[in-house]
This record gives C-alpha cells, sequence and structure tokens, in this order.
C-alpha cells in the first residue's frame, strides 16, 4: 500500500520520480544502441503482458523504427527494413487511463483511430507529448514504461534523416533495426558479511 501510495504522488510530479524498479526491466538492442527500459507492469498490465509476450517470441528482432519525428517520438515494433507489416495477434484493450503521463522516455502503444486497436507498434516520446494523454471519458496512448538508460540513443535516432517510403513518411534514411528486446535480471540484493 506503501509503494503504491508513493507512486501515486510521484506520478502527479512526473515519472523522475519514480521508484527505481518499478516493474521488470528489458534491453532493448538496437543497431544505433541499446536501451534499458522500466515497465509498469502495476500500471498498465495487459500492455506489458502483451510487449513482453512478443518480446519472448522473438518478434521484435529486426522490426525497425518506422517512423521518426524530430521534436515528438520514434515508433517502431511492427515492421521489416522491406516496409513489410508483419502479423499480430488480436489487438489488447487500451490503458491509457492509467495515471501516467506521455512525458520524455516513456514508452506508449501506437494504435489506430480505434482506441482499442494497438497490438506490437509502440513508440518512445521523445519529449513531454501531454497532448496525448487520456482525459476524461476521452481514450489517450497508454503509456508502459520508460526509458532508464540510453536516452542519448533515442535522441540520436529522433535526429536522423528521414525520407518518404510511399505510403510511409518520416521513414529513416538507414534503418534503424531492433535486433532484440531481452529481459534484464534484477541484481541480488547487497548481503553484509555475517
Amino acid at each position: 500500500m506503501l509503494r503504491r501510495a508513493a507512486l501515486s504522488c510521484s506520478l502527479i510530479f512526473g515519472l523522475s520520480a519514480l521508484p527505481l524498479q518499478a516493474g521488470p526491466l528489458v534491453q532493448m538492442q538496437t543497431s544505433a544502441g541499446n536501451l534499458e527500459i522500466e515497465l509498469f507492469d502495476e500500471q498498465a498490465p495487459k500492455t506489458v503482458a502483451n510487449f513482453l509476450h512478443y518480446a519472448q517470441q522473438g518478434y521484435y528482432e529486426g522490426t525497425i523504427f518506422h517512423r521518426v519525428i524530430p521534436g515528438f517520438m520514434i515508433q517502431g515494433g511492427g515492421f521489416t527494413q522491406a516496409m513489410q507489416k508483419k502479423p499480430t495477434d488480436a489487438p489488447i484493450e487500451n490503458e491509457s487511463g492509467n495515471g501516467l503521463s506521455n512525458r520524455a522516455g516513456t514508452l506508449s502503444m501506437a494504435r489506430t483511430n480505434d482506441p482499442n486497436s494497438a497490438t506490437t507498434q509502440f513508440f518512445i516520446n521523445s519529449v513531454d507529448n501531454p497532448r496525448l494523454d487520456a482525459r476524461g471519458n476521452q481514450p489517450g496512448y497508454a503509456v508502459f514504461g520508460r526509458v532508464i538508460k540510453g536516452m542519448d540513443v533515442v535522441n540520436e535516432i529522433s535526429n536522423t534523416p528521414t525520407t518518404v517510403r510511399p505510403p510511409h513518411r518520416d521513414v529513416p534514411q538507414t534503418p534503424i533495426v531492433i535486433l532484440a528486446v531481452k529481459p534484464i535480471e534484477a541484481a541480488a540484493p547487497d548481503v553484509p558479511p555475517q
């Protein structure tokens, strides 16, 4: 209960005050460098389970960041380097009303105009994007994690030159490939000598 109260309080003031480990940790290895990501399984359980399911299946290996908009976000997780969309499982329920905000460094699920259409694609906010949050009865884009190491890589990807590959815009000229998404085992706590 105390952890939840502290977490709720920290959400009001932004993600920088979140506990060091609110959920599972994964490493996203990319051709531009590696990211360490903390997943918010308490606030977005279905979204995190969905993401981890695809990661464990090796789904993300070889997909690219196919949409990059400087000063906004980088999106990936659904297309091959040939810009072929990969098949997915059924969409998941939108969990955007979980109290988390689309702040710089957070991961959110990409979707269509249908709020419950997210499958594999995600984006990383390169700046604060509160306009993407849920408001009242209006669903937003579900935040389910944050980058805890590697924001320099996110910024590098965000500033990469893009082109048009019809019908897609904002596609990096040089593909930025996701090589793997793997769990990071939590370090065992230090035990003082007896």
